[in-house]
């Protein structure tokens, strides 16, 4: 009899056992399959440009980009095809028909970026707050007046939005010859329109090393998000990303 009630307690508790199991099992997968389908579904957000890199004489793309930016929608002001993001941009530039550029591109990797927009960089024709970054390599410094263009990126992007710029540095560029830009020389720009007689050929009006850039931004008490001396994609610049308040 003794035997018999042991035996019964047994196969009670090894079918308990089977049930706690089968339940332990059945949570995970569920659990697994919900982790899957997020990912998926993150995946599934994140839209780099195809075709992006097609030469190796291009310079590598920003891995620090797609870390920050992946899964964003953004604006690039001078994309080129020699230096690609590969991010889900527009890209926005002065002219449709920049020849010089073009030429090089096409030396470069034998193809271009196409213009999607037509607009001066620092006067875009969006919405407040329409975007969630802007994005650019080698630009800021073609501004006769790099305040007010940056102060156009910040107000095109949305709150906790991005600014994502690349900037040559004087020491490791052909700017290296050149005296460096000043705050000062910044602000008087902003603050003064240029000589009538001025006519902007697009190069290089500003100068910096990423000390430089670090004073202007506190100056105008914008969010350093972050902030690397030399950058992932030449080695020959300094990246700075604001962050909208």
């Amino acid at each position: 009899m003794f035997h018999t009630l042991v035996f019964k307690a047994q196969t009670l508790l090894n079918k308990r056992t089977l049930l706690h199991f089968t339940a332990i099992t059945i949570v995970i997968t569920l659990i697994s399959f919900f982790i899957f389908k997020h990912w998926s579904f993150n995946d599934k957000k994140i839209n780099r440009k195809k075709n992006c890199k097609i030469s190796d004489k291009q310079y590598q793309e920003s891995e620090y980009a797609h870390k920050l930016l992946d899964g964003l929608k953004g604006i690039e002001i001078g994309a080129s095809s020699y230096s690609p993001f590969c991010l889900d941009t527009i890209n926005v530039n002065y002219s449709n028909n920049t020849k010089i550029f073009r030429e090089t591109e096409l030396k470069v990797t034998g193809t271009y970026v196409e213009v999607d927009v037509v607009a001066s960089g620092d006067n875009l024709p969006f919405a407040n707050d329409s975007y969630d970054f802007v994005i650019n390599g080698h630009v800021i410094e073609h501004f006769y007046d790099p305040i007010k263009a940056i102060e156009e990126w910040l107000r095109v992007i949305k709150k906790g939005g991005y600014v994502f710029m690349i900037i040559p540095h004087k020491e490791r560029t052909f700017d290296k010859t050149f005296n460096r830009t000043t705050l000062n020389e910044i602000i008087e720009r902003h603050e003064n329109k240029p000589d009538p007689g001025f006519v902007d050929d697009h190069g290089h009006h500003s100068i910096w090393i990423t000390e430089d850039f670090i004073k202007i931004c506190q100056h105008f008490n914008w969010k350093i998000h972050s902030l690397f001396d030399t950058d992932d994609k030449g080695g020959i610049s300094f990246t700075v990303v604001l962050q909208k308040q």
